[in-house]
């Protein structure tokens, strides 16, 4: 798994979400570091990590335990925004001696139902030949119904090839994946929770965190502390940068061993 390491001190781990990496939490990262060790990962499928044909929580959970290990690190602080936030809740739930504390950016451990129908089709209909630029990439997405900023942001997946570009994420891979991405399906009994330091902050115009899982979020994660950053969507991290980082920051340094 590809991944960066800058920094000292107690070891955070930063999770991207779907169709990210690991430069999604840069600046989160710029800012810890000054205290921390910050290792930003690219999960399996995005970025330079390997593509798998199957990908889901438990499996990834596990991967990321092994980079701890492979880097010798016995237990870290957890962050991990929307899909990155699952990986980081799976963490929690199935290697809890390896997490120090979690922060979970705008998702809940529950199974959602598809909402990433118009995002696969446009990337799966856009032709790779000899007229393919950038700007032509990004027009077919903006004119297959996605905002612009969103078009921007999955741009970030093309790469420049020999005789063109193609997709640097597993794409096959993802559509293959996608109905355990959206899913909460853990090898753990309903009684199984995780009793460490846990912050959830979401966006205050997103609907990926709504009252309907409070109680789940509860039941799975007890010392859970909640925080909504008003005028923000689901990118919250990248919409209110400064108050995002201080808020993870601020829990981090209070949840220190």
């Amino acid at each position: 798994m590809h991944y960066v390491s800058h920094g000292q001190g107690e070891a955070v781990l930063l999770i991207h979400g779907l169709f990210g990496n690991l430069d999604n939490l840069k600046n989160l990262g710029s800012v810890l570091e000054q205290n921390h060790q910050v290792i930003r990962v690219d999960v399996p499928n995005h970025g330079l990590s390997e593509h798998w044909d199957n990908m889901d929580y438990p499996s990834l959970a596990n991967a990321m335990v092994e980079l701890l290990d492979q880097l010798k690190i016995s237990a870290a602080h957890i962050v991990g925004h929307s899909m990155g936030g699952k990986i980081a809740m799976a963490m929690a739930l199935l290697h809890p001696s390896r997490v120090n504390s979690l922060v979970v950016a705008d998702i809940a451990p529950v199974a959602y139902q598809p909402r990433h129908q118009t995002v696969f089709a446009a990337l799966t209909s856009l032709i790779f030949d000899e007229n393919t630029s950038r700007k032509s990439a990004l027009a077919h997405l903006i004119n297959s119904g996605i905002d612009e900023g969103t078009s921007q942001f999955l741009l970030k997946n093309l790469q420049r090839t020999d005789t063109g570009f193609e997709w640097k994420m597993n794409l096959d891979g993802l559509i293959h994946c996608y109905p355990r991405i959206i899913g909460w399906d853990l090898p753990i009994s309903a009684d199984v929770h995780f009793d460490k330091p846990t912050l959830f902050i979401r966006g205050g115009e997103s609907n990926y965190v709504t009252a309907e899982h409070r109680d789940e979020i509860v039941r799975q994660f007890p010392q859970v502390t909640a925080k909504t950053l008003n005028g923000t969507g689901h990118w919250l991290h990248a919409q209110k940068p400064e108050i995002f980082n201080r808020i993870v920051s601020e829990f981090i340094e209070q949840n220190q061993g």
